[in-house]
C-alpha cells in the first residue's frame, strides 16, 4: 500500500528538529506542501534545507496568543489551503515533583502544550477545515497514560491532549482529529532521558531499542491520509512494546 498525500496542505509545529521534522519531511516527501513552525527562523531554514518537496517556514513560538492565527493565514496565502494541522510542540521547563512546580514553569508548560493545540486548531478550523474538513494529529505521549517521577507537570498536559483529541473529534467531524503516544524517542528533546535511562530501557523492550523520530512520522503520515479516512477520536501509542515490557512467559 502506498501511502500519498498529493494535493494536501500540512502545518507542522516544533518542525526544525525531532519528531515534528521527521514528521514535516515525510509528508512533504509523500506529495504534501508542509508550512514549517517552530521559534528560530535559523533552524527551520536549516531543516527545510534538508527535505525534498515543496516547504516554506513560519517562525513564530507556538504558545504566542496569535500565533496559531498567522501561521494558518500564512499557509493558506502560502499553499491555497490547509488539511493537516500536527499539534507537535512542546517544552519541559520543569523536571521534578508536582507539589514543587513553580506558578512560571506551570503556565509555560501549559501555554505550549496544551493552549497551543487547542487555539492553532481552532485558527485551522475556522480558516480552512469548517467547509473542507481536514486531519487533526496531536503529539502527545505515553506518560499522559500513567503516574511517572519528575515529569507529573508535563505528562498533565498530555493526559489533556489525549482528552482534547477525543473531545474535538466528536465536536468538528467531520473533520478527523488522532492523536499518537510516543514512548522515549531519541530526539534532542529527551537527551537528559534518553543518556540517564535510554540503554536500560530499550534492554527491557520487547523491540530492543528505543524510538527513532521516523518511527513517529511513519505513523503521523498514515493517519493524515485517505488511507486513514474512518479513524477519530483516538490516541496510538507507539512506543516499541514498553506496555508489554516483562509480560513475556
Amino acid at each position: 500500500m502506498e501511502i500519498s498525500l498529493d494535493g494536501k496542505v500540512a502545518l507542522v509545529t516544533g518542525a526544525s528538529r525531532g519528531i515534528g521534522k521527521a514528521i514535516a519531511a515525510s509528508m512533504a516527501e509523500a506529495g504534501a506542501k508542509v508550512m514549517l513552525n517552530s521559534r528560530k527562523q535559523d533552524a527551520l531554514e536549516a531543516a527545510a534545507a534538508e527535505m525534498t518537496g515543496e516547504v516554506d517556514v513560519f517562525a513564530a513560538n507556538a504558545g504566542d496568543d496569535d500565533a496559531g492565527e498567522r501561521a494558518v493565514q500564512a499557509t493558506i496565502e502560502r499553499f491555497g489551503g490547509l488539511d493537516i494541522l500536527v499539534n507537535n510542540a512542546a517544552t519541559n521547563p520543569y523536571y521534578g515533583p508536582t507539589m514543587g512546580v513553580d506558578k512560571s514553569r506551570y503556565d509555560k508548560t501549559f501555554q505550549v502544550n496544551l493552549d497551543a493545540p487547542i487555539f492553532w486548531t481552532q485558527a485551522a478550523y475556522e480558516h480552512a477545515m469548517k467547509d473542507k474538513p481536514g486531519v487533526i494529529i496531536n503529539i502527545a505521549s505515553v506518560g499522559g497514560l500513567r503516574a511517572e517521577s519528575g515529569l507529573g507537570v508535563y505528562n498533565l498536559t498530555k493526559a489533556a491532549i489525549i482528552h482534547l483529541t477525543r473531545q474535538l473529534a466528536g465536536e468538528i467531524g467531520p473533520n478527523r482529529v488522532v492523536g499518537i503516544a510516543p514512548g522515549l524517542v531519541q530526539t534532542d528533546f529527551a537527551a537528559y532521558l534518553v543518556d540517564n535511562f535510554g540503554e536500560s530501557l530499550a534492554a527491557r523492550l520487547p523491540l530492543e531499542r528505543l524510538g527513532d523520530p521516523q518511527d513517529i512520522a511513519n505513523l503521523a503520515v498514515f493517519l493524515a491520509s485517505d488511507q486513514a479516512s474512518w479513524i477519530t477520536g483516538e490516541t496510538y501509542v507507539i512506543d516499541g512494546g514498553a506496555g508489554v515490557a516483562g509480560s513475556g512467559g
